[in-house]
Protein backbone atom coordinates (compact mmCIF):
# COMPACT_ATOMS: atom_id res chain seq x y z
CA UNK A 1 0.00 0.00 0.00
CA UNK A 2 3.06 2.24 0.06
CA UNK A 3 2.59 3.85 -3.37
CA UNK A 4 -1.20 4.00 -3.15
CA UNK A 5 -0.93 5.78 0.21
CA UNK A 6 1.69 8.11 -1.28
CA UNK A 7 -0.80 9.02 -4.03
CA UNK A 8 -3.53 9.65 -1.46
CA UNK A 9 -1.18 11.83 0.59
CA UNK A 10 -0.19 13.81 -2.52
CA UNK A 11 -3.84 14.43 -3.36
CA UNK A 12 -4.50 15.55 0.22
CA UNK A 13 -1.50 17.85 0.25
CA UNK A 14 -1.72 19.37 -3.23
CA UNK A 15 -5.39 19.06 -4.14
CA UNK A 16 -4.65 16.72 -7.06
CA UNK A 17 -1.70 14.70 -8.35
CA UNK A 18 0.01 14.96 -11.74
CA UNK A 19 1.35 11.87 -13.48
CA UNK A 20 3.09 11.77 -16.85
CA UNK A 21 2.81 8.67 -19.02
CA UNK A 22 6.07 7.43 -20.50
CA UNK A 23 5.75 5.13 -23.51
CA UNK A 24 9.02 3.22 -24.08
CA UNK A 25 8.20 3.13 -27.80
CA UNK A 26 7.87 6.91 -27.96
CA UNK A 27 10.60 8.27 -25.65
CA UNK A 28 14.10 7.63 -27.11
CA UNK A 29 16.67 6.16 -24.73
CA UNK A 30 18.91 9.21 -25.02
CA UNK A 31 16.04 11.49 -23.92
CA UNK A 32 14.95 9.58 -20.80
CA UNK A 33 17.32 11.18 -18.28
CA UNK A 34 16.75 14.74 -19.42
CA UNK A 35 12.99 14.37 -19.60
CA UNK A 36 12.39 12.74 -16.20
CA UNK A 37 14.74 15.18 -14.46
CA UNK A 38 12.90 18.08 -16.09
CA UNK A 39 9.55 16.60 -15.00
CA UNK A 40 10.65 16.26 -11.40
CA UNK A 41 11.98 19.84 -11.28
CA UNK A 42 8.72 21.06 -12.84
CA UNK A 43 6.47 19.60 -10.13
CA UNK A 44 5.33 16.27 -11.61
CA UNK A 45 4.32 13.77 -8.89
CA UNK A 46 5.11 10.47 -10.61
CA UNK A 47 5.29 8.48 -13.82
CA UNK A 48 3.10 5.89 -15.48
CA UNK A 49 5.16 3.59 -17.70
CA UNK A 50 3.71 1.44 -20.47
CA UNK A 51 2.50 1.22 -24.03
CA UNK A 52 -0.12 -0.52 -26.09
CA UNK A 53 2.35 -2.48 -28.22
CA UNK A 54 5.90 -2.16 -26.85
CA UNK A 55 7.73 -3.26 -30.00
CA UNK A 56 11.02 -1.52 -29.21
CA UNK A 57 13.45 -1.57 -26.32
CA UNK A 58 13.72 -3.41 -23.02
CA UNK A 59 10.97 -2.70 -20.48
CA UNK A 60 13.12 -3.36 -17.40
CA UNK A 61 15.97 -1.27 -18.76
CA UNK A 62 13.63 1.63 -19.55
CA UNK A 63 12.21 1.68 -16.02
CA UNK A 64 15.70 1.39 -14.54
CA UNK A 65 16.75 4.53 -16.41
CA UNK A 66 13.67 6.35 -15.15
CA UNK A 67 14.41 5.30 -11.56
CA UNK A 68 18.11 6.18 -11.77
CA UNK A 69 17.33 9.71 -12.91
CA UNK A 70 14.36 10.50 -10.67
CA UNK A 71 13.11 9.96 -7.14
CA UNK A 72 9.46 9.95 -8.31
CA UNK A 73 7.35 6.76 -8.26
CA UNK A 74 7.38 4.66 -11.45
CA UNK A 75 4.02 2.93 -11.82
CA UNK A 76 3.39 0.44 -14.62
CA UNK A 77 0.41 1.26 -16.82
CA UNK A 78 0.32 -2.11 -18.61
CA UNK A 79 -0.60 -2.52 -22.25
CA UNK A 80 -0.10 -6.29 -22.02
CA UNK A 81 0.66 -9.04 -19.51
CA UNK A 82 4.32 -8.85 -20.54
CA UNK A 83 4.64 -5.39 -19.01
CA UNK A 84 5.48 -6.50 -15.48
CA UNK A 85 8.80 -5.53 -13.92
CA UNK A 86 10.24 -5.85 -10.42
CA UNK A 87 12.13 -2.61 -11.07
CA UNK A 88 8.92 -0.55 -10.88
CA UNK A 89 7.29 0.67 -7.67
CA UNK A 90 3.73 -0.41 -8.45
CA UNK A 91 1.37 -1.46 -11.23
CA UNK A 92 -2.14 -0.33 -12.06
CA UNK A 93 -4.10 -3.60 -12.01
CA UNK A 94 -6.55 -2.44 -14.64
CA UNK A 95 -9.93 -3.94 -15.47
CA UNK A 96 -11.68 -2.40 -18.51
CA UNK A 97 -15.05 -2.11 -16.78
CA UNK A 98 -16.60 0.03 -19.52
CA UNK A 99 -16.44 -2.92 -21.92
CA UNK A 100 -17.74 -6.46 -21.91
CA UNK A 101 -14.66 -8.22 -23.25
CA UNK A 102 -13.95 -10.88 -20.58
CA UNK A 103 -10.23 -10.95 -21.45
CA UNK A 104 -9.88 -7.35 -20.28
CA UNK A 105 -12.28 -7.70 -17.36
CA UNK A 106 -10.54 -10.69 -15.74
CA UNK A 107 -8.87 -12.96 -18.31
CA UNK A 108 -5.50 -11.23 -18.70
CA UNK A 109 -5.41 -10.58 -14.95
CA UNK A 110 -5.40 -14.30 -14.17
CA UNK A 111 -2.39 -14.74 -16.45
CA UNK A 112 -0.52 -11.81 -14.90
CA UNK A 113 -1.35 -12.24 -11.20
CA UNK A 114 1.39 -14.69 -10.23
CA UNK A 115 4.02 -12.71 -12.14
CA UNK A 116 3.00 -9.56 -10.27
CA UNK A 117 3.19 -11.32 -6.92
CA UNK A 118 6.59 -12.79 -7.77
CA UNK A 119 7.88 -9.35 -8.83
CA UNK A 120 7.06 -7.90 -5.39
CA UNK A 121 5.58 -4.69 -6.83
CA UNK A 122 2.42 -3.16 -5.41
CA UNK A 123 -0.79 -3.80 -7.40
CA UNK A 124 -3.34 -0.97 -7.36
CA UNK A 125 -6.75 -2.18 -8.56
CA UNK A 126 -8.17 0.31 -11.04
CA UNK A 127 -11.49 0.43 -12.85
CA UNK A 128 -10.67 1.59 -16.38
CA UNK A 129 -13.48 3.41 -18.18
CA UNK A 130 -13.12 4.33 -21.83
CA UNK A 131 -15.00 7.47 -22.86
CA UNK A 132 -15.89 8.36 -26.45
CA UNK A 133 -13.40 10.97 -27.67
CA UNK A 134 -14.33 11.69 -31.28
CA UNK A 135 -12.04 9.09 -32.84
CA UNK A 136 -11.07 5.43 -32.48
CA UNK A 137 -8.15 5.49 -30.06
CA UNK A 138 -5.54 2.80 -29.54
CA UNK A 139 -7.09 1.91 -26.17
CA UNK A 140 -10.50 1.31 -27.75
CA UNK A 141 -9.08 -0.70 -30.64
CA UNK A 142 -6.75 -2.87 -28.55
CA UNK A 143 -9.37 -3.59 -25.88
CA UNK A 144 -12.00 -4.57 -28.44
CA UNK A 145 -14.67 -2.72 -26.49
CA UNK A 146 -16.98 0.20 -27.09
CA UNK A 147 -16.38 3.41 -25.12
CA UNK A 148 -19.14 5.00 -23.07
CA UNK A 149 -20.85 7.77 -25.11
CA UNK A 150 -19.60 11.19 -24.04
CA UNK A 151 -23.17 12.44 -23.57
CA UNK A 152 -24.05 9.68 -21.07
CA UNK A 153 -22.54 10.74 -17.71
CA UNK A 154 -25.03 8.61 -15.82
CA UNK A 155 -23.66 5.43 -17.43
CA UNK A 156 -20.10 6.44 -16.57
CA UNK A 157 -21.12 7.21 -12.97
CA UNK A 158 -22.98 3.92 -12.49
CA UNK A 159 -20.04 2.00 -13.97
CA UNK A 160 -17.56 3.80 -11.72
CA UNK A 161 -19.66 3.24 -8.61
CA UNK A 162 -20.05 -0.46 -9.40
CA UNK A 163 -16.27 -0.65 -9.75
CA UNK A 164 -15.79 0.97 -6.35
CA UNK A 165 -18.27 -1.47 -4.80
CA UNK A 166 -16.27 -4.32 -6.35
CA UNK A 167 -13.22 -3.07 -4.50
CA UNK A 168 -11.39 -0.93 -7.06
CA UNK A 169 -9.09 1.58 -5.35
CA UNK A 170 -9.15 4.09 -8.23
CA UNK A 171 -11.27 4.93 -11.27
CA UNK A 172 -9.55 5.87 -14.53
CA UNK A 173 -11.61 7.91 -17.01
CA UNK A 174 -9.77 7.55 -20.31
CA UNK A 175 -10.35 9.41 -23.55
CA UNK A 176 -7.33 7.67 -25.09
CA UNK A 177 -3.84 8.63 -26.20
CA UNK A 178 -3.97 11.48 -28.70
CA UNK A 179 -7.75 11.77 -28.31
CA UNK A 180 -9.52 14.48 -30.31
CA UNK A 181 -11.46 15.53 -27.20
CA UNK A 182 -10.79 14.98 -23.49
CA UNK A 183 -13.26 13.41 -21.06
CA UNK A 184 -16.18 15.88 -20.72
CA UNK A 185 -16.33 17.90 -17.50
CA UNK A 186 -19.88 16.68 -16.88
CA UNK A 187 -18.72 13.06 -16.84
CA UNK A 188 -15.84 13.87 -14.48
CA UNK A 189 -18.18 15.78 -12.15
CA UNK A 190 -20.93 13.16 -12.16
CA UNK A 191 -18.49 10.31 -11.48
CA UNK A 192 -16.75 12.28 -8.71
CA UNK A 193 -20.08 13.04 -7.05
CA UNK A 194 -20.90 9.32 -6.85
CA UNK A 195 -17.51 7.86 -5.93
CA UNK A 196 -15.26 8.19 -2.89
CA UNK A 197 -12.07 6.77 -4.46
CA UNK A 198 -9.60 8.87 -6.49
CA UNK A 199 -10.67 9.69 -10.05
CA UNK A 200 -7.91 9.66 -12.69
CA UNK A 201 -8.55 11.56 -15.92
CA UNK A 202 -6.38 11.21 -19.02
CA UNK A 203 -6.39 11.53 -22.78
CA UNK A 204 -6.68 14.61 -24.97
CA UNK A 205 -5.53 17.09 -22.30
CA UNK A 206 -3.42 19.51 -24.29
CA UNK A 207 -3.32 22.67 -22.17
CA UNK A 208 -3.10 23.66 -18.52
CA UNK A 209 -6.54 25.27 -18.53
CA UNK A 210 -8.20 22.00 -19.52
CA UNK A 211 -6.24 20.17 -16.81
CA UNK A 212 -7.45 22.68 -14.19
CA UNK A 213 -11.06 22.25 -15.39
CA UNK A 214 -10.87 18.49 -14.76
CA UNK A 215 -9.58 19.08 -11.23
CA UNK A 216 -12.28 21.67 -10.52
CA UNK A 217 -14.87 19.10 -11.62
CA UNK A 218 -13.55 16.43 -9.27
CA UNK A 219 -10.51 14.75 -10.83
CA UNK A 220 -7.97 13.63 -8.23
CA UNK A 221 -5.21 12.70 -10.67
CA UNK A 222 -4.42 14.08 -14.13
CA UNK A 223 -2.40 12.10 -16.66
CA UNK A 224 -0.78 13.53 -19.77
CA UNK A 225 1.44 11.68 -22.20
CA UNK A 226 1.08 12.14 -25.93
CA UNK A 227 1.31 15.94 -25.70
CA UNK A 228 4.80 15.83 -24.20
CA UNK A 229 6.21 13.41 -26.74
CA UNK A 230 6.96 16.65 -28.61
CA UNK A 231 10.09 18.09 -26.99
CA UNK A 232 8.96 21.60 -27.94
CA UNK A 233 6.20 21.27 -25.32
CA UNK A 234 8.44 20.33 -22.40
CA UNK A 235 8.64 23.92 -21.18
CA UNK A 236 4.89 23.76 -20.43
CA UNK A 237 5.12 20.95 -17.86
CA UNK A 238 5.54 23.33 -14.93
CA UNK A 239 2.44 25.25 -16.02
CA UNK A 240 0.47 21.99 -16.15
CA UNK A 241 1.70 20.99 -12.67
CA UNK A 242 0.77 24.38 -11.19
CA UNK A 243 -2.72 24.20 -12.69
CA UNK A 244 -3.30 20.64 -11.45
CA UNK A 245 -2.08 21.32 -7.91
CA UNK A 246 -5.28 23.13 -7.04
CA UNK A 247 -7.33 22.77 -3.88
CA UNK A 248 -11.04 23.43 -4.20
CA UNK A 249 -12.31 26.22 -1.93
CA UNK A 250 -13.68 24.92 1.37
CA UNK A 251 -17.43 25.45 1.69
CA UNK A 252 -18.60 27.16 4.88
Amino acid sequence: MKIYNHILNTIEEKGAAYLILLDPDKLPENKIAGFVKHCEKSGVDGFLVGGSLMVNGDFDSFIEKVKINSTLPAIIFPGSINQVSSVADAILFISVVSGRNPEHLIGKHVLAALSIKKSGIEPISTGYILIESGSTTTAVYMSGSLPIPRNKPEIAAATALASEYLGMKMIYLEAGSGADQPVPNEIVRTVAEQCSVPIIVGGGIKDAKTAREKVKNGASIIVTGNFFENENNWNMIKEFASSIHYKLPVEV
